[in-house]
């Protein structure tokens, strides 16, 4: 068999992780799940990560007559991609981990290129899903929180400091409900998955209710679902169009488990985009194309990246 060129990706969530062995092309040549192993705390979550690519090296070595050529991980939290470091992530319980260099180590010295989560998820959504061809696009997924990710020319913008596309923290009720960051009335608090879920949970007077929930009841003509679905798309849209002012995307790309909810989330939601824009130009609304398989595409396309930086010896 003729060895067939790949690179290792890997996509680390709070209780599980994603993985693959990725193709030039971006074929998914082999896909993997694992949990974290949080429960046994920072050090083994970074143990579990390195024994995952220590087995998909070994895994490619063996079925596809090759070494992979590089990996790519996306994680959560504050990255500093740069110089290779999770710096942060309170629902892994690290800070200042040396990701690059703890995998490149185990891996038998490949290139490894690290990611944050949603900026990665948006680099394969704006390049290969449903943003392609779009010069200018802000991918945001709604699930736990809220964040973003710029992209320009095929390439994520990650900001001078890293943070670039937080678009879950722009105040958008001043004075509203407490943020885990600080502040008071962030868009994530009001528009997220989650912040559906408690809205609807109160509303309902179902404590197990969630955002899923909501959705079927505004489908089926709740008029209390329908009071807390728009008034969440009511934060969202200005939201929105916050970062549309500011950057002008062509596309925006919404993902997330609350997408998933589709024309009941996207019809009022570009309605009142539309409704709130003046002199802005409305960009195309779409739903994200690659699922949960965004991080690891992305985390692969970002080891092809790094491979095709990289100043030969």
């Amino acid at each position: 068999m003729k060895p067939v060129k790949h690179v290792i990706a890997l996509d680390v969530g709070g209780t599980g992780m994603k993985a693959a062995l990725v193709a030039a092309d971006g074929t998914l040549l082999h896909e993997a799940r694992r949990a974290t192993g949080r429960e046994r705390g920072a050090e083994a979550v970074v143990e579990t990560i390195q024994d995952f690519a220590a087995e998909l090296l070994d895994l490619g070595r063996e079925r596809f007559g090759a070494t992979a050529s590089a990996a790519g991980v996306a994680v959560p939290g504050i990255v500093d991609a740069e110089n290779g470091i999770a710096v942060y992530a309170a629902n892994l319980g690290w800070r200042d981990v040396p990701m690059r260099e703890l995998l490149g180590r185990r891996l038998g010295g490949i290139p490894v290129a690290l990611g944050h989560d949603v900026r990665t998820g948006g680099l394969a959504e704006g390049r290969i899903g449903a943003g392609r061809g779009a010069d200018r696009f802000l991918f945001v997924p709604l699930g736990t929180g809220i964040a973003g990710a710029i992209g320009i020319a095929g390439r994520i913008e990650a900001g001078a400091h890293g943070y670039a596309g937080e678009i879950g923290h722009i105040v958008v009720r001043p004075g509203g409900p407490a943020c885990g960051c600080g502040q008071r009335g962030c868009l994530e608090t009001l528009a997220s998955a989650s912040a559906v879920s408690r809205a609807w949970a109160a509303a309902s007077g179902d404590p197990e209710a969630d955002a899923a929930d909501c959705a079927k009841a505004v489908e089926s003509g709740d008029e209390r679902a329908r009071e807390v679905w728009l008034a969440a798309i009511g934060a969202l849209a200005d939201g929105l169009v916050t970062a549309i002012t500011l950057l002008d995307p062509r596309t925006l790309i919404i993902g997330g488990g609350l997408a998933e909810a589709g024309e009941t989330l996207f019809t009022p939601l570009r309605t009142a985009v539309e409704e709130r824009v003046t002199f802005q130009r409305l960009p195309h609304i779409v739903p994200a194309a690659l699922g949960d398989t965004a991080g690891c595409l992305g985390a692969g396309l970002l080891a092809w990246d790094l491979l095709a930086t990289e100043v030969p010896a």
